[in-house]
């Protein structure tokens, strides 16, 4: 696989990443301001417009990198030679760097620094159950989905789960490590203490881990390469 081709899957990891956040974050601070307290209307704006953009950039960047988007993915791709190990940590950079520049570009696009700690309290059992919940669910629909030929089947479902499982997890579903640790840099109505991120974390590639072991067997068809939508790279090991 030539240099090129890396360059751009780097690039589409790293843009799809960052709009990811820009999403994440400006529709929480926008639905904050707009909502006049009401919890329940800012919740389904952020979730309408995060999965409304998590399909967009899916079926954007898919063809080009498989819009992965995020690191327990990335890891569960790797784990069934979807993609190497070395394109794997090169994805992970790619969206941990996309994320964190999208949540300065959001907070800065609202007025507030670019980066500045969060103080929303997230943690306890509950919580991290959610996101081993959110996370296993999350590898599960795509994994199950992946079989499907219709090249809309995975974004469209990862869409449609990650707008509900914002609300039936106790969470709110953050199911993604870059994402994770990126709103621990914003203080705002997305954010994650600092404080709360590895548990949070941990919890997300449990919850993957074991969604991924779960349907090699219970699905032994699946295409590892077209883990959320065929692209041109692969394992190349």
């Amino acid at each position: 696989m030539g240099r090129a081709d890396l360059a751009r899957r780097f690039v589409a990891e790293f843009l799809g990443t960052a709009f990811l956040l820009i999403a994440i974050i400006g529709s929480g601070i926008l639905a904050e301001r707009l909502s006049g307290g009401n919890a329940a209307i800012a919740l389904f704006a952020t979730t309408s417009a995060i999965s409304a953009a998590l399909l967009a950039l899916i079926l954007t960047f898919g063809p080009i990198s498989g819009a992965h988007f995020n690191p327990a993915v990335t890891i569960c791709d790797a784990l069934v030679k979807g993609i190497s190990w070395r394109d794997a940590c090169l994805y992970i950079a790619a969206q941990a760097i996309g994320a964190i520049t999208g949540v300065a570009a959001a907070n800065v696009m609202f007025g507030y620094p670019a980066l500045f700690e969060s103080t929303k309290i997230r943690t306890g059992a509950g919580q991290w159950l959610g996101e081993f919940i959110a996370a296993f669910g999350l590898l599960a629909v795509i994994w199950g989905c992946s079989r499907i030929r219709s090249k809309m089947a995975v974004p469209v479902a990862v869409s449609a789960y990650i707008f509900a499982a914002i609300w039936f997890t106790s969470s709110a579903s953050f199911a993604n490590p870059a994402v994770t640790l990126a709103r621990s840099m914003s203080d705002t109505y997305a954010g994650i203490r600092p404080a709360d991120v590895p548990a949070f974390v941990i919890a997300q590639l449990l919850g993957a881990l074991a969604a991924t072991f779960l349907f090699r067997w219970l699905a032994p068809g699946i295409k590892p390469e077209d883990v959320i939508m065929p692209h041109e790279g692969g394992s190349d090991e």
